[in-house]
């Protein structure tokens, strides 16, 4: 009896096994195993034994030999530059030759216009080689209009719209283009395998071919991808594990600001960020994005305080705005946006006992400016400063940032790379750092550095001195020192 070719795959984890079941063994997840049928693979591939079928190919034909790794070339390999700075700083200085990056987003995100736009920059830069766009979305004449919104058109852009496997990749083989860029992988389909357009098995095929092509041919292939309600990168979790790059282009619906992350980099760093606008005439890249997520208002205003967070290698200033009111309800709400909900309740305790600062019984509104998220620990001691500024009536000068974070104990503990983000507020003309205690001395020209080991130490640096009261361990309000 024939053994049978069908198997059940994991499209979270990857798990594959010849049984179905409703919750997967290894990850856990439910409803996520779904019938797999493998490719057949090419008879001119095979050599087949009497009574057997084998893929090994006889040691005559093989063409590749094996070398010591000290004898193989060093030689740097020329990348491909997108035309985007930040593009680039996220690919690890441009796209390689040969390698397959995944692109993933949630829909009406941007991806596509972002990858158009990138095919229009390399056709402007090598006016002599072709770009090839493929999309399995939209037709040539939908491309085709938003690639004039966006000014992309260049005459060695070709353009194609087809959903076969076999077609794009026959495609890609006349072509042969400098870039080649699929829209998106959930929409072609492959002949060869079952399954519906965008299952496990056809994203699975529909990857592996691709990436046969780009690395026997050289061409590099920018390759959409669609995700799920929770975020997640839609298919098999090998499709991740297939590819060279993976990138994730996120953003608020709400704002124009878009993020580029790597989150798997072969070829360079996965802790890089890229940030880019979105306006009616496509996407720009935003090189400096440190004005982005503080206001502009030019006088102190009470209930804010800036910090520095980072993400990947960049220091980026996040504005805390707070507000503080008294409430009517029997439970005071607590309201925050860009800020972990669970750390807004720590901090309110801590400020309670150890700031000397009572809002257990008022409405707390906390928020960040454009969308910036201020959920890492070293943003606690400016979500402190603004609910203590905003309790107070009491701003704080707009020319000072506070970064550290809050123990439960009272003490204001360091960060990981604090010289980074306070060369990163000198430069935007901070003047004044209330910090953590430096593990060593730091002198940086025109910042005041005020180390601070304790809350109150730190919350008297700010100006926000508390009065003369002390906090009872069993009462809801301070009451007179004796």
């Amino acid at each position: 009896m024939a053994k049978s070719s069908v198997q059940y795959l994991c499209s979270e984890c990857g798990w594959s096994g010849l049984k179905w079941y409703g919750r997967c063994p290894q990850c856990g997840e439910w409803e996520t195993i779904e019938e797999f049928h493998e490719a057949k693979p090419a008879s001119a591939s095979r050599t087949a034994a009497p009574g057997r079928t084998s893929r090994t190919l006889p040691a005559s034909a093989i063409q590749t030999a094996a070398k010591p790794i000290t004898q193989v070339s060093q030689e740097d390999v020329a990348r491909l530059h997108t035309g985007y700075g930040e593009f680039d700083r996220v690919l690890g200085g441009g796209i390689v030759p040969g390698s397959v990056t995944l692109v993933a987003g949630e829909p009406g995100i941007g991806k596509s216009t972002l990858l158009l736009q990138t095919a229009g920059n390399i056709a402007r830069a090598y006016p002599n080689q072709t770009v090839l766009y493929l999309s399995g979305e939209e037709s040539q004449s939908q491309v085709r209009m938003r690639a004039g919104r966006i000014d992309a058109t260049c005459e060695n852009l070709l353009l194609a719209s087809t959903t076969d496997l076999s077609t794009v990749l026959a495609l890609i083989e006349r072509e042969h283009p400098t870039l080649a860029i699929v829209d998106s992988a959930q929409t072609i389909i492959s002949q060869d395998v079952d399954g519906i357009s965008g299952g496990s098995t056809q994203v699975r095929e529909v990857a592996s071919a691709l990436i046969d092509t780009a690395k026997t041919m050289n061409i590099p292939v920018l390759l959409v991808g669609h995700v799920t309600k929770d975020g997640s990168i839609a298919g098999p979790r090998t499709l991740e594990h297939l590819v060279d790059v993976v990138c994730q282009f996120e953003g608020d619906s709400q704002t124009a600001l878009r993020m580029l992350r790597a989150v798997k980099n072969r070829f360079g760093p996965t802790d890089e960020v890229g940030c880019f606008d979105m306006s009616g005439e496509g996407i720009e890249e935003v090189s400096d994005p440190s004005g982005l997520f503080i206001s502009s208002a030019d006088a102190a205003v009470e209930g804010t305080c800036v910090t520095f967070t980072l993400d990947g290698h960049r220091s980026l200033p996040i504005e805390v705005q707070a507000l503080v009111t008294d409430s009517a309800l029997p439970a005071p709400r607590r309201a925050v946006n860009g800020v972990d909900p669970s750390r807004i309740a720590m901090l309110t305790a801590v400020l309670y006992r150890h700031g000397r600062v009572n809002l257990l019984s008022k409405d707390l509104y906390v928020s960040t400016i454009a969308g910036g998220q201020a959920k890492e620990p070293s943003c606690d001691l400016a979500i402190v400063a603004a609910l203590a500024s905003a309790a107070k009536s009491s701003p704080i000068a707009r020319t000072t940032c506070a970064i550290g974070e809050i123990s439960l104990t009272g003490q204001v503990r360091p960060i990981p790379r604090l010289e980074h983000r306070l060369r990163e507020a000198a430069r935007l003309g901070f003047t004044t750092a209330v910090t953590a205690p430096l593990r060593k001395q730091l002198h940086i020209p025109g910042l005041n550095i005020i180390e601070a080991s304790s809350l109150r130490d730190a919350l008297e640096a700010l100006g926000l001195r508390s009065s003369n009261r002390r906090v009872s361990a069993d009462a809801h309000i301070p009451t007179e020192r004796k």
